[in-house]
């Protein structure tokens, strides 16, 4: 007696063929995330840059100090969008969500300035909070001086 050899797959390689796909979705899934997290902080620091720069090569020549709060009044040179994390809170921005219990969230750009008199500043640092790596800091290039 023969036995006869029936057309189709076994449970054993539908289960592996099932297992090798879930496995690829979640490497994919995984690798989207990571890339989608690196983009964020990549815009982060361009934005910080962006401050940066203008602060140091426009707002401080013209004023001989650095302003206390950070926005468009300040760098009128810069777009709105780039005080703005892409959560969409603004520098030193707090928010606090009533509806989930209170939920306070902060935003990831942080402008410090230092030693203030008058709404002048003699120095500052900026900071972003990134994901995949350590905080993006900027200090002001003529110092702290009093």
């Amino acid at each position: 007696m023969y036995m006869r050899k029936s057309a189709g797959f076994t449970i054993i390689e539908l289960l592996v063929v099932v297992v090798l796909f879930l496995s690829m979705c979640g490497l994919f899934l995984y690798q989207k995330n990571t890339i989608e997290a690196v983009a964020r902080d990549d815009r982060r620091k361009a934005d910080i840059n962006t401050m940066y720069h203008n602060l140091e090569k426009v707002y401080y020549p013209a004023h001989q100090s650095y302003p206390d709060t950070l926005n468009t009044t300040t760098l009128p040179s810069v777009q709105a969008d780039t005080f703005k994390d892409p959560a969409g809170l603004a520098v030193n921005e707090l928010r606090i969500d009533n509806s989930v219990l209170g939920t306070t969230t902060r935003s990831t750009y942080t402008y410090e300035p230092t030693n203030c008199k008058n709404n002048q500043c003699s120095g500052y640092t900026l900071r972003a909070d990134l994901e995949k790596e350590a905080d993006y800091v900027r200090t002001s290039v003529h110092g702290n001086k009093k």
